[in-house]
């Protein structure tokens, strides 16, 4: 496995990102040429830390898929927009430019976000023809554009199901201070577009702390549009479940949900039917 931290400091942010990677290596007696899907994992933490539960462990599991992965360590305040989206777009912009190197299909770009991550995983599919992202790094926008999107429980409305905290620390960089142009400019289920790529997402019904209607507002937004989506409610669970299971479960004994744990063999089934993990 290859395993990089590669340095993201895009010209326009004022704090630099951190991409690790968990690159298979192709071998000469199962397929030497093959290329496969990567999976940008986008932890959570409201943009205010960034989760080692929603990183590694998640990773790790996509690897076992077929998958390459990588972990963004994405800037939180007191940075604020757009640093971390900027660091995400070059992310994407890297491994597609490095595709030959790393074995990857650079026409399988996947991001997957978690609670705030899931936001920023959501910039990128949204706002990935906006100048503010592709400009400043001197990319095409189809460059920093991902092919699907996986969303965990994520942020996405500055309304009235917002994360509050979220916007706060995304738009200024601190506590219970929020710039409410930026925030609405940034409120996900009105930058849905034809253009948008296809998203699974999941989410309970009784989140505590970002509100389901987050995860169905954005639903909504892709099938008024035609974008292919897919959404799994799961009556009751934390927020922050990761991957559910005692391996991500929270010092304090909480954090697993048997039932919500599926999420993730349906991701990969809805990830094989959408660009193929296995198929050229």
């Amino acid at each position: 496995m290859i395993c990089e931290e590669i340095l993201l400091a895009p010209r326009g942010a004022a704090t630099q990102g951190k991409l690790k990677t968990y690159f298979l290596e192709n071998e000469g007696c199962i397929d030497p040429d093959r290329t496969r899907p990567v999976v940008i994992v986008c932890p959570g933490g409201g943009y205010r830390f960034v989760s080692p539960r929603e990183a590694e462990p998640v990773a790790l599991q996509f690897v076992a898929m077929g998958c390459h992965a990588a972990v963004l360590d994405y800037a939180v305040a007191p940075a604020h927009w757009p640093d971390a989206s900027l660091q995400l777009a070059m992310a994407i912009a890297h491994v597609r430019a490095h595709a030959a190197e790393y074995h990857i299909d650079p026409r399988k770009v996947v991001v997957a976000g978690f609670s705030a991550g899931g936001h920023l995983a959501a910039t990128s599919g949204t706002l990935w023809n906006d100048a503010a992202l592709y400009g400043p790094l001197g990319e095409e926008p189809r460059a920093i554009r991902p092919d699907a999107m996986i969303l965990s429980y994520p942020v996405i409305t500055s309304g009235e199901f917002a994360h509050q905290g979220s916007f706060d620390h995304l738009t200024t960089g601190a506590p219970e201070q929020c710039d409410a142009a930026l925030a609405g400019a940034l409120s996900l289920e009105t930058r849905v577009t034809a253009d948008t790529p296809p998203a699974f997402l999941w989410h309970t019904a009784d989140d505590g702390h970002v509100p389901v209607e987050n995860s169905v507002l954005f639903f909504s937004a892709l099938h008024r549009c035609g974008v292919p989506a897919e959404l799994h409610i799961f009556p009751h669970g934390y927020h922050g479940l990761s991957l559910a299971t005692p391996e991500t479960m929270r010092a304090e004994g909480n954090g697993t949900q048997p039932e919500c744990a599926q999420w993730l063999e349906l991701a990969r089934r809805w990830l094989d039917a959408t660009l193929g993990i296995y198929k050229e």
